[in-house]
């Protein structure tokens, strides 16, 4: 009988060590209200069944983390996986980066999902790098909880570089998450980011490859504002469009292949509300795109 491979390359995740695959499972899809419970709970079983063997939610994301630990709850679906939640969001207590805020989040996040420990917990999010470094803040009671085995590594989540390369300078932080500065749209992170990390062994996650779904291959509305996309992108993501849909090609699967081009990128995280989403997305991360076509796409970007 074969032993069945994987297809999602793994990659180290810098100094932790972890072997993740390429393609990650973002939480924030299966809090959303219009998705039942059943639908979530089939959907992290999908992305388990087909590989994926990170799953990243957070206390912001709805009900995601309620659900994912009833997706956990049964068999060994939680030996499967890393698991990742954040710190600093809950919307109770937003932007509470004190040693007892810190606590507080996680031990909930702890409770909602079952589990005893988390594989990677994220700071989430912050305005200001001054409550999360400072003596007594965030940083220091996620490595005191990294002591008792609540956690094993500690990251930071956040769409700010310099707040990156603050955390990268502690020491402490051994995962950083950026998102929508590595996409067909804006590389900005590949600008400074990612070699510093690189430098300093911190694994690298790619946050929202798809551009808040802007290249998921549904036609996007090229003048639609938001606080994540500017106007200029969300004009790129329309010709994009257009261009994969004159040459009959699959944007998600180039927006995905894009991004696993960037061998220092240790995975890639797309959010899915169900099982067919899981679907889609997994088989644009195991579908190869020919050389021909980047050679068409470089003229084109």
């Amino acid at each position: 009988m074969s032993i069945q491979t994987n297809p999602l390359p793994l990659r180290r995740l810098g100094r932790t060590e972890l072997e993740v695959t390429c393609l990650g499972m973002g939480g924030a899809g299966l809090g959303r209200g219009g998705v039942t419970d059943d639908e979530a709970i089939e959907a992290v079983h999908r992305a388990i069944d087909l590989g994926i063997n990170y799953l990243d939610t957070a206390p912001l994301y709805g009900e995601s983390e309620r659900r994912v630990g009833l997706a956990l709850a049964d068999g060994n679906w939680r030996e499967k996986i890393y698991l990742a939640t954040k710190t600093g969001t809950h919307p109770e207590w937003r932007g509470d980066f004190s040693a007892a805020g810190t606590r507080r989040s996680v031990e909930n996040s702890l409770r909602l999902l079952g589990t005893d420990y988390l594989d990677v917990c994220l700071v989430h999010d912050p305005d200001s790098m001054d409550p999360v470094v400072a003596k007594g803040g965030a940083l220091d009671e996620l490595q005191r909880m990294r002591e008792e085995g609540l956690i094993k590594f500690i990251g930071l989540g956040v769409r700010q570089h310099e707040f990156h390369k603050i955390a990268i300078e502690t020491g402490v932080v051994d995962v950083i998450l950026t998102y929508l500065d590595y996409t067909l749209l804006s590389q900005t992170a590949n600008e400074w980011l990612i070699p510093l990390a690189v430098e300093n062994d911190i694994g690298i996650i790619n946050g929202s490859p798809i551009a808040m779904g802007l290249l998921s291959g549904v036609e996007p509305d090229p003048s639609a504002k938001s606080n994540h996309i500017s106007n200029p992108e969300g004009e790129k993501a329309y010709q994009l469009y257009q261009w994969t849909k004159d040459n009959d090609l699959n944007l998600l699967n180039l927006a995905i292949q894009f991004c696993f081009r960037q061998p220092r990128i240790a995975m890639n995280l797309t959010g899915s509300k169900n099982a067919e989403e899981v679907e889609q997305n997994f088989a644009a991360a195991t579908t190869p795109v020919p050389d021909d076509v980047w050679e068409q796409l470089n003229e084109l970007l």
